[in-house]
């Protein structure tokens, strides 16, 4: 990581780099298994209600002066219905979960620990905030998805070493195109969960 810079922001200090970071999104999800056929209204919007967030976080890294990966995540009672409500129905208080919205790290960049560290300083932040828990949500592909590449190694593994747990109990869906769609197709969502204390 040596060549790499990480910083971190809150709320509208991200403004400098909204259109790098929404282009990153873009890029990245791409792949599979996101598939994302990427919108820029809907970009600007979804940023947009992390920037206006004090609470938020962004975790950004650099090489030089490009944005080359970042993190975000804010507490769960400022997200949306489809990711808090799985939450309240299983009967977590949303104020004392911190959601990351997501890791987005451009392929040749990855391996070098810094999703580790995206990680970290996520965690870091939301134990010094007091939030009991950190979550995140993922996709799940059909395993015989016919867009799924032959060396797709998922990152069950990585998450698991982090102390996260796949948790089916709390699930949920989200509309977006993918690259080969006519319209927005729900996708299923699941969530894993980290106890923040023991």
């Amino acid at each position: 990581m040596a060549a790499i810079t990480l910083t971190t922001c809150q709320g509208r200090d991200i403004a400098p780099h909204l259109e790098a970071l929404a282009r990153l999104r873009i890029r990245v999800f791409r792949d599979f298994p996101y598939l994302y056929d990427g919108d820029p209204a809907y970009e600007a919007d979804y940023l947009d209600r992390y920037a206006r967030n004090p609470r938020s976080l962004f975790v950004l890294a650099f090489d030089g002066d490009a944005l080359v990966g970042a993190a975000t995540g804010q507490p769960l009672a400022d997200e949306v219905d489809e990711f808090r409500g799985p939450f309240e129905a299983a009967g977590y208080r949303p104020e004392t979960v911190f959601y990351y919205g997501e890791s987005v790290l451009l392929p040749e960049y990855r391996g070098r620990g810094i999703g580790k560290a995206f990680m970290e300083a996520r965690e870091t932040h939301a134990a010094g905030e007091g939030f009991e828990f950190a979550a995140f949500c993922a996709v799940e592909r059909p395993d015989d998805h016919p867009r799924k590449p032959a060396d797709y190694r998922p990152l069950h593994g990585f998450w698991n070493a982090r102390g996260y747990r796949r948790t089916p109990s709390l699930v949920t869906t989200f509309a977006w195109k993918d690259q080969d769609e006519a319209e927005e197709t729900a996708k299923p969502m699941v969530f894993w969960l980290k106890a923040l204390r023991p």
